[in-house]
């Protein structure tokens, strides 16, 4: 498969609900350590509901699965954590615009202006006890495969490597900063997710009949 196309797309986003929402017990014991206690409550129910919206739109193009999913996660999961998720996708919204498929650097620059969109907004880098430690390198390894294949199994490894690296990490914003070195030995619930968004959608790629 060469080209994502509108069914793939929801299809992605259903993926990356269903994972995320068998892993929310686990994703709020992590959050519980460092935040709110809450965190994999309030990402399910932002993609359960996206995933819900999505299917109420009639003939929905590209642009509508990215900007509906932003729209919704910023919404419904509320806080900084919304924010940052749904920028994610809204920065790949006008890259969308017009276009039926998606090919492999279409892509590219969708993830890399959602990275570039989620550290400008949170004003966080690699280092900082963040998802960006695990979308970083996902962008990156994403980037740097020629199919989709290979992309997102490259990406996936890299996600849930630069998930585990926060556990050494100590935390420079959010709740988390406020509990200094005792943040290490704690993994990060939004790097977390991150790595578990990646896992899904490289599950979806390679089942799609």
């Amino acid at each position: 498969m060469s080209n994502i196309t509108v069914q793939h797309a929801i299809g992605l986003i259903e993926a990356i609900s269903e994972t995320l929402t068998a892993n929310k017990d686990m994703l709020n014991q992590l959050d519980s350590a460092l935040g709110d206690g809450d965190h994999g409550t309030g990402i399910t129910t932002g993609f359960a509901e996206a995933v819900n919206t999505i299917s109420t739109l009639e003939s929905p193009a590209l642009s509508d699965v990215w900007s509906t999913s932003a729209k919704v996660l910023i919404n419904r999961m509320g806080g900084a954590s919304g924010a940052l998720f749904g920028t994610f996708f809204l920065k790949g919204v006008a890259l969308t615009k017009e276009k039926t498929t998606l090919s492999k650097s279409d892509m590219n620059a969708i993830f890399e202006a959602g990275l570039d969109g989620v550290k400008q907004r949170g004003k966080s880098d690699v280092g900082d006890k963040t998802m960006v430690d695990a979308l970083s390198p996902a962008v990156v390894a994403f980037k740097q495969q020629e199919n989709f294949i290979d992309a997102w199994q490259e990406a996936s490894t890299a996600a849930r490597t630069g998930a585990e690296s926060t556990k050494n990490l100590v935390a420079k914003h959010g709740r988390a900063k406020f509990t200094g070195e005792r943040a290490v030995g704690h993994q990060d619930a939004g790097a977390t997710s991150i790595a578990l968004m990646f896992e899904a959608m490289q599950n979806y790629w390679e089942n799609i009949d």
